[in-house]
């Protein structure tokens, strides 16, 4: 049975368990668990990391620990009872955790963020280092003080790592984490601050130490021992600032002793912050110990001096930027001359270079030098090692900065200065020698005093240097003689001197010596100072072991008696300068007097004179012995020496208040507490401070006054003191006249507070007026510490009392420079810290007078700092969790405080925050901080409030408009408290608690609004107000827990709930009170509220939701509609979402039927139960397409680049602003961000049609327009103007110079009408700078891609459609292939260009579907114009595009291995754009989709026209001259004769004239015939092509021509042909006016398989193609058949591109093919014998790019000599426009002939220019007349790719437009051209079809009546006037413009397909044919109907690689 776990409630898992049992719950070892009940060795219970997973366990799995369980029962929490510090760290690990392996994720994904890749490895070593401490605090093993510094080290290392990871500042009291409910708010503001500055600024250390570490001498020459000594010097002051460090080094130049550490490592101690500066050195000096001379060679002698070797110096500066020990080399250096040996390392300093030289090229001195920072305890705790090791401490000379009481020392520092010594009767100077002992008062030998320095222990004896010869020696060798105290009285110190002989013995001998005594007759020691001691000489063997016989003799010259002048006249001498640093001895004798005072009484009064005159250091030594001497003196004569007294006192007690000494402090308190014994003193100190008191008013200077009252301090304390040991003494006798004492002098004191500063006497009234008030000001800053003392002797009341009553004499007002107001605040601030006022009963009688003080200061806004600190003190001492026995007291607090100062604290937050911020950085600082401490008390305050507080607040206003001033005053600081920027980023905690309180006083406030401020009395301002707050209380950031991760949101939901939907749920409650003044906040409120509303809360949603049907129904009540809310729900809705708010099941919230969550019914349910509900259904249905356009919208600009996406996803958006919602200044602000995201990203043309749409809204009127956007105040006119130069300017970046020539015109216009002459003329100027840019510069034609988008995760505006995209300069169809997956990284490509079904429509993925299309122009005006140019032309072939076309060949029936034409098909897919290409868009969406199948007959008549077309081209420019090269026409006719000759037009025999074939198709006769015609026509041609072909060819071509003659005959007869029929030589073939000329097609369609890429060599010609197709691929057999027919020749001269088989075409290959061939002319089993043996692998090869394509349709152009690419140029850059489907050369100018029909009546057009008019061609017969073929309409569908095999390409190329077909001539595309034209089409998907509109131009083109009317030819004029009624219309306006001046025709950009029929266009005087192909009606259904027609893709080109 299971029962409930009593105990055992938490636990950890100690080994994994799998969960296998049923209901088992999975463990992993570590996991902590919470245990809920027990069954036979099993705990059922859950893992804490996931509650809601609950299972069985073993117990035996569980380690059980102690635990404190809050909440027992259901809900209930358990909190284990460790260390907090250890539960910190394991929960703040396991965030880390979390967040570290996302580092890792993000340092793997972005190479370049060092950043992130330095933090994911730092916070590695963080953790583990946490996790060793962790284990050492678990172990507890560690003293009290290791386990103190391991939790700092841990909180350190947490913070840090909090820090680093952007989490929060946690609050921190003794390492362990505060829980903010059980301490003030103010207290939680002060811990946060801490922790925060902490964090900021490091305190700078005010103490440093150096650590020197030596580690050895680098030199060749040694072999000496070294001794090296290391000090510290100031070359500012030429004086040593340390004692010497000192390391004996072995011969090797290494320590001698490198065991012991403390030999070579040393700490130079208590370095103040002034000793770190650059004139502050280390100084090295080395002594070697040998021989005398260092070059001389080994002797006999063993005797050793001590001799000068070298000097190294560093600058102590170069160590602050190191962070670390840096280990230096310092050059050593050695004097020039050795008497100058003495300031050598001055010489180095000063950088005086000839007194020193380097000591030897390789000398250096290796040490390691660090600075550390702090007390020297700091860093015995930091630097543990470095102590454990051992170090030798290196003093400072003298006493540190802050001497401290306990700091011991006596050290005496001598320095051998220099000596003075005679020859002594030598020749040469002496070799002196020093030898210094140390000797006691028996004038014994000291052992060990005599110290050469740190680091070497002491010795009896120290020798000095020897210096060569030389009298008048300067050693300046300092030694430390640390001699006890008590050994200091009668010892000396002497010194012998001895000359150190260079012969052989090497002898020293003493020739004299010196001393000093350490200590005075009168008890003073040796001054310090320079003393000259007199040299005394004697002989070696003098006896000088009897000290008592020279220590009568005179030792300094100073001290000698006058008469002795013989030893004054001396001239030996001897010098040492001696230093004291002693905190037990003194050099001062007045301080020796004033100790001995009963020894000397007479002197007692000098001697208190002096006191003040004694340095303080020596005061402190001697601190308590002076205390005890004045104590004395005052009980012994008060009477007389009472006063004086009290002034030495005051001056000691002022003493220690300098920051030298203010750590003596304790040392007096001590003294007061346990030694001082004066029990009647009392007496005496109360009657002199009394006196003083009294006559401070009176006093002329105030300055002593003013230190008696700054000891006031102490002086209460020696009173006290006194007073109780008299108490203990006699029993408590005199206690009444000792209160009497005291009570008189508070008197006092009151009566001398309470002066103004207005003096009475006329003394006072010549002083400043604020004299007295300084004095007030001293006594103020001293008197809170007395209350202490005060507190030792009278009861807490009375003391109360006492200060209550001496605040409360103080003047109301001071004097406006006085500085006591400043200092009354001070008083009050350490009032409120003391002791006194933490207890309840004095509290009650304080607090008025400090409220008092505080209300005055705040009202006028001073002191704020103070003020804000007093308050802080206060309420840190209320809590609500006081005690029940102080809770009146504290309520009754709170009440006053509330009533004081609620309104003031109201009042100064928003003062402060409403200030302009101070500029200094301090200045700026400090007014942070004292907002945040205002802010926090007034938390503090509002959260000890109850409902008793608020309603005494609340009934105190006495009027409503008292109450509503408040209401507002306390709803704008709480939207104040809100803002980011109060609080640092990081204090949530803070954060959270305000909101608390905030939401806590909100409810309450709630109430007084509704009982109020409703109904009559309704007030708008107040509801408005407390709406305002409440919205952005939901909405701040700190609250949105769905950010946070899932500890911190348990945390917090378990701590205050969600506090947004408490204040949800208030929101709707005051809604609902409001009734019928709900009117005045629509629509004022539907912003915010839909603001909360975005907030992704579900309950907070169902709760705001009902307030909008609400708000439409009280507005359709009103006004009968809701037009008010939509608009505004809309416009907030857009600026909402593109500051990132709202998410994808925020949509549904609006428009989903079921309820969400909750009791309330989703929007539009409730809206379908109203009147109104259809309205109503219609408006949710617009909010939630624009919530899918707003949420894509703002999604794509989330991404860095500018891409496709943003820029579709802004088009969406702004079309639906405008159709949809008509919010007109919304689509005019997306038009402006369309406009920039096109400049971004080049899109010059796009940008240009863009900024059109807000030009066109524009009028040419003077009506004046508002700042907008970035545009100034200004007329419309001039709007428009600036508009218009814009677009201009970016028409004519983009090359779209047509365009910009018609806004030139308009612009011109409006200057002419206005008589602007200056501009009209530049206008015109620059319109015919556009036309010369339209004839001289190239353009590259665009490639056109369509684009399908299947799967539900594409965005809204991409769903499910297929677009049709302009591609980029020089950008096939893979680089947009690739470009395309880019921006949707997620999505896959589709392998084939079937439509897909709907399981990809509804697939939860991302699919795209690409192909290449071609376009088909509508501008047949200018296309079919003789005589204009290409570059002409081109612009309108592939600008203002409605329609694209895609061909996929297939076979229907069985296939005919032998012949495969014969069952080919073409399935045609014309697409139809919403909008024309170019456009705002790179891409539109496929309105309509339509599909016809074109039969194999139609498809061969197509090729040999196209092949027709293309000879006649070629033929006329090499009449015109066109040509500068003969080469394509060659390539051209032996492409045709040569696959003729091998059977190329047989394959078309054998399918479609045999007997069988007519047989069973007798509906095909007129097509066959058609057939037969253009095969005779064609040879027809191509015997008139070789004439001419032989007139211009080339004598090195002749053998071709000739070979090329003889195969046009065979060809002849292989066509049957003897003599050509009569009707085809009745007429001869006038390239410009036959009426036999007429093609088919309106516009001629070329079959080519690359066709025309030339890939020039010579003179490279480039042909436009007009038709492009696609293909499938079939056998290689018909691959070879068919590249026999249409007749190109190969060339080495013309490279041309081929055009893989789609049957290896696949998306997948890199280069995807492109089917885009329909039909071919059968050609024999051979093929051409150049493609056999080279390309018979064609079908392998992978589809090209569009520019890679062959072209359908070649309009040949002449070439001017100008315009002729070097070879270099081949690629796309000498191209005029860019070919879907044709590489750079493939384009081919159009001649100034057509040959085309017109699209409608199939007129064939034949007028010629002038220029071309004069070549006539051979006679060509007439034709029949033909009718149209019998293409079958299929169906029209709705946009969606046309089904194709997986094998086949997904990218088709593009089709051409209907405006290229009104070439001249034809070009056929061959894959393969290597010297001649191929031999026609080398496999089915490489055959060509016409592709021009003509196959699909039906009557619908033109009107019926016109085409049967229309006459063979038409005069000039009418052709003229049609042409004009048919102008091309201008392409970029959306509204037919109006102008007074000329009319402007309809724009083009955004305008919808023409669905009217346009006027005829000219007839050209061809033959007109009587019938159209059945295909041309159903592929013109577009026409008819008035949509537009659809032009047919083209075929698959070869790769050039495989030429």
């Amino acid at each position: 049975m299971w029962i409930p776990t009593e105990n055992e409630k938490y636990g950890v898992v100690l080994a994994s368990f799998r969960g296998t049992v049923q209901h088992g719950l999975p463990l992993e070892i570590g996991d902590t668990v919470q245990l809920l009940e027990k069954c036979e060795g099993w705990y059922r219970g859950f893992v804490l990391k996931n509650p809601n997973a609950k299972g069985i366990f073993p117990c035996s799995y569980i380690y059980l620990k102690n635990a404190h369980i809050k909440n027992k029962g259901q809900f209930e929490t358990v909190i284990p009872m460790e260390d907090s510090v250890i539960t910190e760290m394991t929960s703040t690990l396991r965030d880390w955790g979390a967040m570290w392996k996302r580092l890792y994720v993000v340092k793997s994904a972005q190479h370049t963020h060092k950043n992130e890749g330095d933090l994911f490895h730092r916070l590695w070593h963080v953790m583990n280092e946490i996790l060793d401490l962790r284990r050492q605090v678990l172990v507890g093993h560690l003293t009290n003080d290791r386990m103190r510094d391991v939790k700092h080290h841990i909180t350190a290392r947490l913070d840090w790592g909090n820090e680093q990871l952007c989490l929060d500042l946690v609050p921190r009291r003794e390492f362990s984490m505060v829980d903010p409910d059980e301490i003030s708010v103010t207290e939680l503001f002060k811990l946060m601050e801490h922790r925060h500055r902490k964090k900021e600024t490091p305190v700078p250390a005010s103490t440093h130490h150096l650590f020197v570490h030596m580690k050895s001498l680098m030199s060749f020459s040694l072999g000496e021992e070294l001794e090296v000594f290391f000090h510290i010097y100031d070359s500012r002051e030429n004086r040593p600032l340390s004692e010497r460090f000192f390391v004996r080094l072995n011969k090797n130049g290494v320590p001698k002793s490198p065991e012991k550490t403390e030999r070579q490592c040393t700490l130079f101690v208590d370095l103040g912050s002034s000793d770190l500066r650059k004139d502050v050195y280390i100084v090295v000096h080395i002594i070697r110990i040998g021989r005398m001379g260092a070059g001389e060679k080994k002797n006999l002698c063993s005797v050793q001096y001590r001799r000068p070797f070298g000097c190294a110096v560093v600058s102590i500066a170069d160590l602050l930027t190191a962070d670390s020990k840096d280990d230096h080399l310092l050059k050593v250096y050695a004097c020039n001359t050795e008497s100058e040996w003495h300031q050598i390392h001055e010489s180095i300093i000063r950088k005086i270079s000839s007194r020193y030289n380097l000591a030897g090229s390789n000398t250096g001195l290796a040490v390691s030098l660090q600075l550390l920072h702090g007390d020297i305890e700091q860093l015995r705790r930091e630097y543990m090692v470095l102590f454990t090791r051992g170090v030798s401490i290196t003093k400072k000379l003298g006493f540190s900065d802050i001497i401290m009481p306990g700091d011991m020392r006596n050290d005496l520092y001598i320095t051998l200065e220099k000596g003075e010594f005679e020859k002594g009767g030598k020749s040469v100077a002496r070799n002196v020698e020093i030898t210094v002992y140390v000797l006691d008062i028996d004038g014994q030998v000291m052992k060990s005093y005599v110290a050469a320095g740190s680091g070497e222990p002491g010795g009896d004896e120290y020798h000095s240097f020897v210096l060569y010869h030389n009298n008048s020696p300067r050693w300046a060798e300092q030694i430390k003689l640390p001699i006890p105290v008590d050994m200091f009285r009668g010892s000396h110190v002497r010194f012998e001197f001895r000359h150190c002989s260079t012969k052989d013995k090497g002898e020293k001998k003493l020739f004299g010596y010196s001393f000093v005594p350490l200590m005075q007759e009168d008890g003073r020691t040796l001054p310090d100072g320079t003393h000259e001691l007199i040299i005394h000489k004697c002989e070696e063997n003098a006896n000088l072991q009897d000290s008592a016989r020279y220590l009568k003799l005179p030792f300094s010259k100073a001290n000698l008696p006058g008469n002795n002048q013989a030893v004054k006249g001396v001239k030996e001498s001897f010098w040492i300068t001696s230093f004291l640093c002693s905190t037990k001895l003194t050099q001062n004798g007045d301080m020796l007097d004033l100790l001995k005072w009963r020894a000397h009484p007479e002197r007692i009064n000098d001697s208190l004179s002096k006191l003040k005159e004694i340095d303080g250091s020596e005061i402190v030594k001697f601190l308590q012995d002076t205390l005890d001497t004045l104590f004395g003196i005052l009980d012994e004569s008060s009477q007389r020496y009472g006063l004086k007294v009290f002034d030495c006192l005051v001056h000691i007690i002022n003493l220690l208040q300098d920051s030298k000494f203010q750590h003596f402090k304790p040392v007096m308190d001590t003294y007061i507490e346990s030694h001082f014994a004066g029990a009647l003193s009392y007496r005496d100190l109360i009657k002199v401070l009394k006196w003083y008191v009294d006559r401070i008013i009176d006093a002329e200077h105030q300055d002593h006054i003013q230190q008696v009252l700054k000891a006031s301090e102490y002086i209460f304390k020696y009173i006290v003191q006194s007073r109780r040991l008299f108490a203990l003494a006699t029993g408590g006798q005199n206690e009444e006249e000792f209160r009497c004492c005291v009570h008189e002098l508070f008197m006092s004191i009151r009566f001398f507070l309470s002066q103004e500063n207005k003096g009475t006497s006329p003394v006072t009234q010549t002083q400043c007026p604020c004299v007295c008030c300084n004095s007030q000001a001293v006594f103020l800053r001293t008197f809170p510490a007395v209350y202490g003392e005060l507190l030792k002797i009278f009861t807490v009341k009375e003391v109360a009392g006492f200060v209550k009553e001496t605040l409360g004499s103080l003047p109301a007002t001071a004097h406006a420079e006085c500085p006591l107001e400043a200092v009354k605040l001070q008083c009050m601030a350490k009032t409120v810290e003391s002791q006194l006022y933490v207890n309840p009963d004095s509290r009650c009688t304080l607090l008025p007078v400090v409220l008092r003080l505080l209300q005055a200061h705040m009202q006028e806004q001073r002191d704020l700092v103070m003020c804000a600190h007093i308050l802080t003190s206060m309420l840190s001492l209320i809590r609500k969790d006081d005690s029940v026995t102080t809770e009146p007291a504290v309520s009754e607090e709170v009440d006053l405080i509330v009533e004081s100062l609620l309104g003031l604290l109201l009042q100064t937050i928003l003062e402060i925050t409403n200030r302009p911020q101070p500029a200094g950085t301090n200045m700026r600082l400090q007014f942070q901080d004292v907002t945040g401490e205002f802010v926090a008390c007034l938390l503090a305050l509002l959260r000890q409030m109850t409902d008793k507080h608020y309603q005494q607040l609340l009934q105190a206003f006495t009027s409503k408009d008292d109450l509503r001033d408040f209401l507002l005053q306390i709803f704008t600081v709480f939207r104040i408290l809100i803002r980011p920027e109060m609080f640092p980023k990081d204090w949530t905690v803070m954060r959270l608690v305000t909101n608390n309180v905030i939401i806590t006083t909100v409810l309450y406030l709630s109430d007084a609004l509704r009982k109020n401020f409703l109904n009559e009395k309704f007030d708008y301002k107040v509801w408005d107000s407390y709406f305002y707050l409440s919205v952005i209380f939901i909405n701040q950031p700190c609250l949105q827990l769905e950010s946070f991760s899932p500890s911190k949101r348990k945390k917090i939901l378990e701590k205050y709930g969600d506090m947004r939907v408490m204040m949800g749920c208030e929101i709707f409650s005051m809604w609902q009170n409001l009734g019928e003044h709900k009117l005045n906040f629509i629509p004022a409120m539907i912003g915010p509220f839909l603001e909360v509303t975005l907030v992704p809360q579900p309950d907070l949603r169902n709760v705001m939701i009902p307030i909008f049907h609400d708000m439409m129904d009280w507005e359709q009540r009103r006004s009968g509609n809701f037009k008010q809310v939509e608009a505004k729900l809309i416009d907030k809705l857009d600026s909402l979402m593109s500051e990132g708010k709202g998410d994808e099941t925020y949509r549904e919230l609006f428009n989903s039927i079921i309820p969400l969550f909750g009791p309330y019914p989703s929007l539009l349910k409730k809206i379908e139960r109203e009147t109104w509900r259809e309205s109503g259904i219609s408006l949710i249905a617009t909010v939630t397409r624009l919530m899918e356009r707003l949420l894509d919208y703002r999604d794509c600009m989330k991404l860095g680049e500018v891409d496709g996406k943003k820029i579709g996803c802004t088009v969406s958006l702004l079309n639906f602003y405008k159709t949809e919602l008509n919010k007109e200044e919304m689509y005019i602000r997306y038009i402006h961000k369309l406009y920039d995201l096109h400049l971004k990203a080049q899109n010059y043309t796009e940008a240009s049609y863009t900024l059109l749409l807000y030009d066109e809204l524009l009028e040419w009127s003077e009506r004046p327009l508002r700042e907008f956007l970035n545009y100034p105040m200004q007329s419309e006119w001039q709007r428009k103007e600036y508009l218009h130069l814009t677009i201009v300017q970016n028409f004519d970046r983009g090359k779209c110079w047509e365009n910009g020539i018609i806004l030139c015109r308009e612009l011109a216009d409006q200057y002419d009408s206005y008589y602007d002459y200056r501009n009209l003329s530049k206008m015109r100027m620059m319109e015919a700078s556009l036309y010369d840019k339209i004839m001289d510069q190239q353009r590259l034609e665009p490639e056109f891609f369509r684009v399908g988008f299947y799967g539900k995760k594409f965005p809204f505006f991409l769903r499910n459609k297929e677009f049709v995209c302009r591609g980029h300069d020089y950008e096939r169809l893979e680089a947009f292939q690739q470009r395309m997956l880019n921006e949707f990284p997620h999505a896959i490509a589709m392998q084939h260009v079937n439509q897909p079904d709907q399981t990809i429509y509804q697939a939860e993925a991302q699919y795209l579907q690409i192909y290449a299309v071609s376009p088909i122009p509508e501008s047949q005006d200018v296309l079919q114009r003789d005589g204009v140019p290409d570059n002409i032309k081109s612009f309108y072939k592939v600008n203002h595009i409605w329609r694209f076309r895609y061909d996929r060949p297939f076979h229907k029936g069985t296939k005919d291995k032998e012949n495969e034409f014969k069952s080919l098909w073409v399935e045609r897919t014309t697409l139809t754009l919403v909008q024309s290409l170019p456009g705002i868009s790179r891409w539109f969406e496929v309105d309509k989709r339509e599909l016809v199948e074109v039969s194999p007959l139609e498809n061969a008549i197509e090729v040999i026209e196209n092949k027709n077309l293309q000879l006649r081209t070629l033929i006329t420019q090499c009449q015109s001259r066109q040509m500068q090269n003969i080469n394509p026409l060659t390539m051209c006719l032996n492409g045709v004769i040569d696959a003729a000759v091998n059977g190329g037009l047989a394959r078309y025999q054998e399918a479609f004239f045999v007997k069988d074939y007519v047989m069973n198709h007798p509906e095909d006769g007129e097509k066959i015939g058609r057939l037969r015609e253009l095969m005779f026509e064609q040879a027809h041609i191509l015997e008139y092509g070789l004439a001419v072909h032989e007139k211009f060819v080339p004598q090195d071509m002749k053998p071709l021509h000739k070979k090329l003659v003889d195969q046009f005959h065979v060809m002849k007869s292989s066509l049957g042909i003897q003599e050509f029929p009569a009707y085809v030589r009745a007429s001869p073939v006038h390239f410009n006016g036959s009426p036999r000329n007429s093609c088919r097609n309106s516009v001629p369609n070329i079959l080519s398989l690359d066709g025309a890429r030339v890939v020039a060599r010579r003179s490279p010609l480039t042909y436009p193609s007009v038709n492009r197709y696609s293909s499938s691929s079939l056998s290689s057999q018909a691959s070879n058949e068919v590249s026999n027919i249409t007749g190109q020749s190969e060339s080495s001269d013309e490279v041309f591109n081929m055009q893989p088989s789609p049957s290896t075409s696949s998306l997948s290959s890199n280069h995807s093919a492109s089917p885009n061939v329909t039909s071919s002319a059968p050609s024999s089993a051979r093929g051409s014998p150049q493609l056999q043996d080279k390309h018979k692998h064609s079908r392998e090869n992978s589809c090209l790019s569009p520019r890679e394509r062959p072209v359908s349709a070649i309009f040949p152009t002449p070439l001017d000599p100008a315009q002729k690419a070097s070879p270099n140029q081949i690629g796309d850059t000498i191209l005029p426009r860019s070919d879907p489907n044709l590489s750079a050369p493939d384009k081919v100018r159009p001649t100034f002939s057509s040959w085309s029909l017109d699209s409608v009546k199939e007129v064939n057009n034949t007028q010629f220019s002038d220029t071309v008019g004069k070549f006539l061609s051979p006679p060509v017969p007439p034709r029949p007349p033909y009718s149209g073929s019998s293409a079958k309409s299929i169906r029209s569908q709705s946009p969606g790719p046309m089904s194709r095999s997986p094998q086949k390409s997904s990218m088709p190329p593009f089709t051409p437009s209907p405006t290229e077909c009104q070439s001249a001539g034809l070009v056929s595309n061959s894959p393969v051209l290597s010297g001649s034209y191929s031999s026609g089409i080398s496999s089915l998907s490489r055959c060509s079809v016409s592709e021009a509109s003509g196959t699909e131009a039906t009557a619908g083109d033109h009107p019926a009546h016109l085409a049967a009317t229309m006459p063979n030819s038409v005069s000039s004029g009418s052709d003229e006037l049609i042409r004009r009624e048919n102008k091309t219309p201008p392409p970029y306006s959306v509204y037919e413009r109006t102008n007074p001046r000329r009319p402007v025709p309809l724009p083009h950009s955004l305008s919808i397909p023409p669905n009217a029929d346009p006027p005829a266009l000219p007839p050209k005087p061809h033959q007109i044919r009587t019938s159209s192909m059945k295909l041309d009606q159903a592929s013109d259904s577009r026409r008819a109907d008035g949509v537009p027609h659809v032009p047919r893709p083209r075929p698959l080109p070869r790769k050039v690689s495989q030429l």
